[in-house]
């Protein structure tokens, strides 16, 4: 099936109420199963996170995670403490094919007992879990902040803690710098210093219940719809001005796409300033999944972009760097694409009606290509992909104006 995305009438203003964030929501599942005593609200609907949350609920031997990859790495982790039991971790061909070597090396080298069932360096997994007494490690930090994330949740409730020394470039520092925030908030003392971090034993949590903030990532596509449309105003509820998400970076890259934000009491307001830059560049490295709005937006706004830093997106749900070159090119962009960057010139035509995005599997190859039907009538494949991370995408869209028609593929 795929959706022919048309415009109706876009309102002038609207508020969106987002819901909470699959990446605190995940960590905090995780630590609700290893130290209990309190309770997660506004937890993400996402099927990211519902698969998780089966995964720690279930006893089966085997567990498929399919497309989720935050799952993967904090259920290897988990699995690794869990006494007595023996667990076959799997997913999906794509899932099989994103690599887990740097966080299995590390937890080997703590003595955990995992092995590969089919291809060295990727899942399945056998794991066979025993009680760890480590008290440091080190791991390749270069190519997934969640391998970081994965050690330092189950450090919390090691004997003695766990001192991490991280090796490599730092991948997306802000989501280590949330995990160690969310263990924090429930009294878990932690520290970083340099490439050194320490979680410490965990004792009762000190909240009895956490509230998940909404979705900065989710809110990205609500920022282009914003900058590339003709509205006046928008607000999004759910999020903070203290966030712990690296994706709240939003509200300083957009002002260079005329967007201005700003808060009256809970809500995120959003303004035009009619200041749009003609050529961006920016480093990526921190907020990887931005990348892809970042790149449709400037192409809608015929903004010249050079990005950085996007060397994780090739091990995404799909080679983000190659999906995105070939769905820009089919609408006229001229855009290269690098090992870890991407080039794209400003666009001189218009964009052409009625071309279909392939989504490959990928929830943020729909959403980030949706807001280009407000230049063009836009075709979107397979766009179920978006209850990922954002189950209710299309039904916001629909409420900002847009037609959604079925057509089969």
């Amino acid at each position: 099936m795929k959706y022919r995305l048309t415009v109706n009438t876009i309102p002038v203003s609207q508020r969106i109420q987002l819901r909470g964030s699959k990446s605190e929501s995940n960590r905090l599942l995780v630590l609700q199963k290893l130290l209990g005593g309190f309770a997660i609200d506004n937890l993400s609907d996402s099927v990211d996170t519902q698969v998780l949350k089966k995964a720690l609920e279930s006893d089966e031997k085997e567990i498929d995670v399919g497309h989720a990859g935050t799952a993967m790495r904090f259920l290897t982790a988990y699995y690794t403490i869990q006494e007595g039991r023996t667990t076959v971790l799997k997913g999906s061909q794509r899932m099989h094919q994103r690599p887990i070597a740097p966080l299995v090396e590390a937890l080997q080298s703590m003595g955990a007992e995992v092995k590969y069932i089919d291809k060295q360096g990727y899942p399945p997994l056998e794991i066979r879990g025993k009680k760890l007494q480590v008290e440091s490690v080190e791991v390749d930090a270069s190519m997934s902040s969640q391998y970081v994330s994965a050690l330092l949740l189950i450090g919390s409730v090691l004997p003695d803690g766990l001192q991490i020394k991280l090796r490599g470039a730092i991948t997306s520092l802000p989501y280590i710098q949330m995990t160690l925030a969310l263990l924090q908030r429930l009294g878990v003392r932690t520290s970083i210093e340099g490439n050194l971090l320490q979680v410490e034993k965990a004792s009762k949590p000190i909240v009895k219940t956490v509230t998940v903030e909404s979705d900065w990532s989710s809110a990205s596509y609500l920022y282009s719809f914003f900058a590339i449309s003709k509205m006046e105003e928008m607000r999004l509820g759910g999020l903070r001005q203290d966030s712990l998400q690296g994706d709240s970076r939003l509200q300083s890259i957009f002002t260079d796409f005329g967007v201005k934000s700003t808060w009256d009491n809970a809500d995120l307001v959003l303004h035009k300033t009619n200041s749009v830059k003609n050529s961006i560049s920016l480093d990526c490295s921190d907020f990887p999944d931005l990348a892809q709005t970042i790149v449709v937006t400037a192409f809608a706004l015929g903004v010249s972009m050079s990005l950085t830093g996007l060397h994780t997106l090739k091990i995404k749900e799909t080679d983000r760097l190659v999906a995105l070159q070939k769905e820009l090119k089919k609408l006229g962009a001229k855009v290269s694409i690098g090992e870890e960057s991407l080039r794209l010139e400003a666009r001189q035509k218009d964009i052409p009606h009625g071309v279909s995005i392939a989504t490959y599997e990928d929830h943020r190859m729909a959403m980030a290509f949706a807001p280009l039907v407000i230049k063009a009538p836009i075709r979107i494949e397979a766009p179920e992909v978006v209850e990922k991370s954002f189950p209710e995408f299309w039904s916001v869209w629909h409420r900002l104006g847009i037609d959604l028609q079925e057509e089969k593929l």
